[in-house]
C-alpha cells in the first residue's frame, strides 16, 4: 500500500507547485494599460497578473501567468486620484475586490452614458458588474488602492470605450 501512496507523491508535489502563483513571483505591469495615458497620468495604473490575463491583452508568452480555465484574476494597483475609465465588457461579468484603499466604482446607463451611480468602497468590499454594462473607477483615497480583479472568462474580449469615455477613440 505505501509503494501505491509513495508512486503518487511526485505527482501531488508537481500539482501543487504548479498550481501557486506566490505574491513575491510577481510583477506590477504598468505598461500593459500604458496606452491610455495618451489622455493624462491620471489613467496611470499596474496590473499584476496571476491566473490568465484579464482583458488586458495577449500575455501568452508570460510563463509566470498560471493558465486560466474558467476565469481570470489579477490585482491591479491603483496610484492614488488614478482613474479607471468607463468601458464595456460585452461578454463577461466582472468582479472587483478592494484590498487596500478606497475606490469609487461607478455602473453608467448603456443608453446614456452620463447617467451614472458610485458607491465607495474599501477594505474587503466587494462588487460585481455584468457583462454589457459600462464601468468605471477612481481612486478616492490618498494611499494608493489595490483591488482584485475577476473576470469570468478564460480570455474575454477585449473591452470597448463607449462615446462617454475620455478613452474613447484612444488606440492602442
Amino acid at each position: 500500500m505505501s509503494d501505491v501512496i509513495d508512486s503518487k507523491l511526485p505527482e501531488l508535489e508537481e500539482l501543487i507547485d504548479s498550481a501557486i502563483a506566490s505574491r513575491d513571483s510577481r510583477v506590477v505591469d504598468f505598461n500593459t494599460l500604458k496606452f491610455q495615458t495618451k489622455m493624462g497620468e491620471k489613467f496611470r495604473r499596474g496590473q499584476v497578473r496571476y491566473i490568465g490575463s484579464g482583458a488586458t491583452g495577449d500575455h501568452s508568452d508570460d510563463n509566470n501567468i498560471l493558465q486560466a480555465e474558467h476565469f481570470t484574476f489579477s490585482n491591479m494597483v491603483l496610484p492614488a486620484g488614478c482613474v479607471g475609465p468607463e468601458h464595456t465588457h460585452p461578454d463577461v461579468e466582472e468582479v472587483f475586490f478592494v484590498l487596500e484603499g478606497q475606490v469609487e466604482f461607478s455602473v453608467h446607463d448603456v443608453e446614456d452614458g452620463n447617467k451614472k451611480a458610485s458607491r465607495v468602497l474599501g477594505y474587503r468590499d466587494l462588487i460585481r458588474v455584468p457583462a454589457g454594462v459600462p464601468r468605471s473607477l477612481r481612486t478616492v483615497s490618498d494611499e494608493d488602492a489595490i483591488i482584485c480583479v475577476i473576470i469570468g472568462a478564460k480570455k474575454p474580449e477585449i473591452p470597448f470605450y463607449p462615446p462617454t469615455s475620455e478613452m474613447y477613440g484612444v488606440t492602442r
